[in-house]
């Protein structure tokens, strides 16, 4: 199978196909982000046929594995759900042909490609199968919005996640953990559950801010515009997010970013997983968890 440089998925798709549709990323400017900066180019789309070759060869080898199914796939790349709706369409209907057992078909989402899209095409997107997106709001915070060149504002997140709840499509949110900056932390976990209070996301993954030095953010922290958070605030954050959380969802902070996984179902698990943050702000302390961060050389 084709795949262009470093492949990214959420850890909860791990059981899922993964599919090249595209590689890299049509924004490629949020000024944290140094994902796709393996790349020689800003976005592609992988063509039909190369889709069609690589799910036939998934569909020879599934028959070598004695009864083995994919009941989901995954779509690769920053943002496939930016395609053309007629693109998607042909797309599930390949992976139908040749993995006839797939029943859902996720994929990474920016917020600006389900504004692309009449609620026509994302009804006839859901009826084909699209369905759990990830979207990287990374927070609800307006001003880190615009700082980070992310190309939208809050209200632009609760207006389309709305028109995805309308079509019945389901989705995930990625909250970045620090990106507000020192000292923000507290608006920007107060901020997103404003947010995620007025929607239905199925899960919100934690991910934690670590900085490297080929993104633009390291950048702006050397001309001195932004100053990083500590380990000890961004858990606080977290522990602010859950407590104003009021809506039944997955909380889940499992990627590598995290130096403790935590996973829980809101609300009953909010109590465990705050005495749970607790536990390492008091047992675990900023040092040890400033290792961690200084120790990762990569997502």
């Amino acid at each position: 199978m084709k795949f262009t440089g470093t492949i990214w998925r959420p850890p909860y798709e791990a059981s899922s196909l993964l599919l090249e549709v595209t590689a890299g990323c049509t924004h490629h400017k949020c000024k944290f982000c140094t994902l796709y900066n393996d790349l020689p180019f800003k976005f592609k789309m992988s063509p039909l046929d190369d889709i069609e070759c690589d799910l036939q060869e998934v569909a020879g080898t599934l028959k070598q594995w004695n009864g083995f199914q994919f009941d989901r796939a995954f779509l690769t790349g920053a943002n496939p759900f930016v395609l053309k709706t007629e693109r998607l369409l042909a797309i599930a209907e390949l992976i139908r042909k040749y993995v006839p057992t797939v029943q859902t078909i996720g994929c990474f989402a920016r917020v600006t490609d389900v504004t692309l899209k009449p609620y026509s095409d994302l009804t006839a997107l859901a009826q084909a199968g699209y369905d759990s997106l990830t979207i990287g709001i990374e927070t609800g915070d307006d001003e880190t919005l615009r700082f980070m060149n992310k190309g939208y504002v809050a209200a632009d997140i609760v207006e389309q996640c709305a028109r995805l709840d309308k079509a019945g499509i389901c989705y995930n949110f990625f909250y970045l953990v620090g990106i507000s900056g020192a000292g923000r932390g507290e608006i920007s976990a107060k901020a997103t559950a404003a947010v995620c209070n007025r929607l239905h996301p199925q899960l919100i993954g934690a991910n934690m801010l670590t900085i490297y030095p080929d993104s633009e953010l390291y950048q702006e922290i050397q001309r001195g515009n932004w100053r990083e958070e500590n380990e000890v605030e961004k858990y606080r954050e977290i522990r602010t997010l859950i407590e104003r959380l009021d809506i039944p969802t997955q909380f889940a902070a499992l990627g590598a970013s995290n130096a403790f996984q935590l996973h829980g179902a809101l609300p009953q698990d909010k109590a465990a997983l705050i005495a749970a943050i607790d536990q390492i702000i008091d047992s675990v302390g900023e040092e040890r968890l400033r290792d961690y961060r200084k120790n990762l050389r990569h997502l």
